[in-house]
């Protein structure tokens, strides 16, 4: 178990470093990733983390995801904290780690409502739901890895921060989320991304088992 566990402290602090970082130094230098670039780069390390831990620990990198997997029935209930916190420490380990590199950044990659928080909820709910309806979809359990699982999840992570980026921040992942409001002290409407993205995620399970009962 020591070994899922460091398995997804390492991966979520990866997805953290890479995809917040991209965040941080585009804002820094006046625009050279472009918000094409930060949405891809989020898709590919999501993609090189399935790869890379998918055989050891399931490349959950996502409370979202650990969550809709106990609820699939995929996942054991009694490693669903552990995995949480395990996931937790390796994201507030990038964003305190960002925040050692680039002490000037606000928000240090931090997912902000642009518009109403209403608004905001509900595209993490959706988007939650479509990331969690293909990887439910595309996996047979909560430990394995596909040769084409990790393009398919990494190219919807990368198309849904494409287009509602923008708007939302594209979170689908409390950890994501939580770890640069805390490193940040930006806390403005952290609620709606610790609550939408397991919802949008129960609701992706129920709609499988409606499909595939």
């Amino acid at each position: 178990m020591y070994r899922k566990l460091l398995a997804e402290s390492i991966g979520t602090f990866c997805l953290l470093f890479a995809g917040t970082g991209a965040v941080v130094i585009n804002d820094l230098h006046d625009g050279m990733i472009t918000h094409s670039g930060i949405a891809i780069t989020f898709g590919l390390i999501v993609m090189s983390m399935i790869y890379s831990i998918g055989d050891i620990s399931g490349a959950h990198i996502n409370p979202a995801a650990t969550i809709g997997f106990w609820v699939a029935g995929r996942f054991s209930g009694r490693h669903v904290v552990p995995y949480l916190m395990a996931q937790c420490t390796g994201a507030l380990l990038a964003s305190f780690t960002l925040r050692l590199l680039f002490p000037q950044h606000l928000t240090l990659g931090g997912t902000i409502p642009a518009g109403s928080d209403l608004q905001s909820f509900v595209l993490e709910v959706l988007l939650t739901f479509m990331l969690l309806f293909l990887v439910l979809n595309v996996t047979t359990g909560a430990e394995q890895k596909g040769w084409f699982a990790g393009i398919a999840i990494g190219g919807m992570v990368a198309l849904e921060a494409m287009f509602a980026g923008p708007v939302c921040g594209a979170s689908m992942n409390p950890a994501r989320s939580l770890a640069p409001a805390i490193a940040s002290g930006q806390l403005q409407s952290l609620w709606i991304y610790l609550i939408a993205p397991p919802v949008g995620a129960i609701l992706a399970v129920v709609c499988v088992r409606v499909l595939r009962s």
